[in-house]
């Protein structure tokens, strides 16, 4: 799963050293339209629906907490 984010996250933005990151939205590495790229790649790719209240900073933040959202959304289907 992590292999798969990783690819997703290098294809969106292949200038970003993702897995050194942690605070990518709050350090403005990402904006909202990444976000929202992002949000439609691991729906369709993970099979999953991440809900607006799902969009907060913390569950983009880092690889860590993206693996865990999709863990989490995986569990609630």
């Amino acid at each position: 799963m992590k292999e798969k984010l990783m690819a997703i996250l290098e294809e969106l933005r292949p200038d970003v050293d993702f897995p050194a990151q942690t605070a990518l939205i709050d350090d403005g590495v990402l904006d909202s339209f990444d976000i929202v790229s992002l949000v439609g790649e691991l729906n369709d790719n993970f099979e999953i629906e991440i809900n607006v209240e799902d969009l907060l900073p913390e569950n983009f933040n880092s690889v860590e907490a993206m693996l865990a959202l999709i863990e989490k959304m995986q569990s609630e289907n």
